[in-house]
């Protein structure tokens, strides 16, 4: 089973964790535990920061590189220079002020943000029709550096943005602190053009085992963000808690939502509370992707309402970490009222497309009953405008057409899988013995879990998604995603701990082309990312098995 749990080691961990808490992402946790942010101090890398950064250096690897002699320093006198044609000047616009607002603590540059022209400075151009800037499609860019100007250009605002995230990286580590730093900034001069490889480059936060609040979600999505992942899948309700308010159903919240693994106070997202959280992560380019799971892991909306369940009995809160024993009654008409009025009202919180149903685990719901519930399900979804997406089982079922099926086997040897996909289901790619975060990484792991094996940093990213599924074809496969589960996790310096270093690889799966795949050079490109997730107090797993500076 996907979530299967040894529940004294689970115990045992959340009493370790305790001492932890439930900081807000601001909190770090003690510098004695190991998975606390490192030294903050000055590193060797940024005292050699007169040697700029090679273009080909950075996470995810860029589609194409060409070096070029000299580079570009950011000055006391640099401008940002913004500018869009067809109406993107605003949305360049938004990009430079980020731009800006990144740069400014570190370098003490007042970086005047202006759409005044000019040949010099940091240049951000939208231009949606330029002949050359087609083809980097929605999330492409090129990037141009002299000694003159840093020139960055793309077709739509998530190409720019992106482009954002592969300079921040070509500067020192030390640019990304909050207090001034000596510099120099130097960009190393050439041309990088990019383009993603998949559509989908995702990761998945689960706020139901243990509740995040909105501010350690917002800190997770800047995380992502700067290795390009534009997908953020939220599992907002499982048997241990319901975390969305659904106006119609109040007591999914009220009380599905009281509480968490090991008993905590749970919590849940307002209808406002959510509506920051995407807009928040659409200003990062990411887009929203909630998760309700049915038909099992229901047991918090079976809680909160008795005539969910068969038998018209409600069962009690659960707070262990068992699966497969809860499932909503298939054959009653109100639990399709439930899930058109659930789907209903989180459709229209979510402007993106997707909309995830689970389906996975439902070992308490029959073959029979399961196909008959995603048969009427898949069309509500449908109904409210969403593309469903679903975990693999809903391929034993009737995908219907559009739907994605998001993998999470450990072979990829399942035939109902690779059929669904020779029929036009699209895939997305989280086998679970490569992508999934919660997995330790050894025994010696003081959070996690071991189900699907130990995955270090280059077992999670030595695979190939295009070839993962036997008998899938290539194209059938939209992307990757990066799932982390959080039975273990409490607090936003341990999601950083099972996230880094194995997020940056999975998000390179997704973006780099298949030939730039190769753990000798990876594994020395984010050696170098450890300065930087310093500077910026991620709480990383210091792996044996990448070659930090310094030891």
């Amino acid at each position: 089973m996907r979530r299967r749990r040894a529940r004294l080691l689970c115990s045992l961990l959340l009493t370790v964790v305790a001492g932890a808490g439930t900081a807000a992402s601001s909190a770090s946790a003690s510098p004695a535990s190991p998975w606390s942010a490192r030294s903050f101090s000055a590193s060797a890398q940024d005292a050699a920061a007169a040697t700029p950064t090679p273009l080909d250096r950075v996470v995810p690897a860029p589609a194409s590189v060409r070096p070029a002699t000299g580079s570009y320093a950011i000055r006391p006198d640099t401008r940002v220079r913004v500018s869009g044609s067809d109406g993107s000047a605003r949305s360049a616009r938004r990009v430079g002020d980020y731009l800006a607002r990144v740069l400014r603590p570190s370098t003490g540059f007042a970086l005047p943000v202006t759409a005044r022209s000019g040949d010099d400075g940091i240049r951000l151009r939208l231009t949606p029709k330029a002949a050359g800037v087609r083809a980097l499609g929605e999330e492409g860019y090129r990037l141009q550096v002299t000694g003159r100007a840093i020139t960055l250009t793309a077709r739509g605002s998530a190409g720019l943005f992106h482009g954002v995230q592969t300079l921040r990286q070509l500067l020192p580590a030390s640019v990304e602190r909050t207090t001034r730093q000596p510099g120099p900034w130097r960009v190393s001069g050439g041309t990088i053009t990019d383009v993603p490889r998949y559509a989908w480059r995702g990761a998945m936060l689960d706020v139901s085992r243990h509740f995040f609040g909105v501010d350690q979600v917002k800190r997770y999505i800047d995380q992502l963000a700067l290795y390009k992942i534009n997908k953020l899948h939220l599992h907002l309700s499982d048997d241990q808690g319901w975390r969305i308010a659904i106006d119609s159903w109040p007591n999914l919240a009220r009380h599905g939502g009281s509480t968490q693994v090991g008993g905590g106070p749970g919590g849940y997202y307002t209808k406002d509370d959510y509506r920051e959280i995407v807009a928040y992560a659409a200003s990062r380019e990411l887009t929203v992707v909630p998760e309700i799971d049915m038909p099992g892991h229901t047991n918090a909306a079976l809680a909160s309402y008795a005539e969910l369940n068969c038998d018209g009995v409600a069962p009690p809160l659960y707070t262990g970490t068992e699966v497969g024993f809860s499932s909503l009654c298939v054959p009653k008409e109100v639990t399709y009222d439930f899930v058109d009025d659930v789907i209903r009202e989180l459709a229209a919180l979510t402007p993106g497309p997707y909309l995830h149903i689970g389906g996975d685990e439902a070992h308490s719901t029959s073959h029979e009953d399961y196909v008959a519930f995603m048969d009427r399900v898949q069309p509500v979804v449908a109904k409210y405008g969403k593309t469903a997406v679903g975990w693999h089982q809903l391929t034993g079922a009737h995908p219907a057409k559009g739907s994605i099926a998001q993998y999470w086997g450990t072979d990829g040897s399942e035939k109902e899988v690779a059929d669904a996909a020779k029929a036009g289901t699209r895939l997305i790619l989280s086998p679970a013995n490569r992508a999934y975060l919660d997995m330790k990484y050894n025994a010696d792991t003081p959070l996690g879990q071991n189900w699907a094996g130990y995955v270090e940093a280059k077992q999670s990213y030595d695979w190939d998604p295009g070839t993962y599924i036997k008998d899938a074809p290539a194209s059938s496969v939209l992307g990757v995603e990066a799932p982390l589960w959080s039975e273990t996790l409490q607090t936003s310096p341990q999601i950083e701990y099972m996230a880094f270093p194995r997020l940056p690889g999975i998000a390179e799966l997704g973006w780099s082309p298949a030939s730039a795949h190769d753990w000798d050079d990876y594994k020395v490109r984010v050696a170098a990312q450890g300065p930087r997730w310093d500077a910026m107090r991620i709480a990383y797993y210091h792996s044996p098995q990448i070659p930090w500076p310094n030891g």
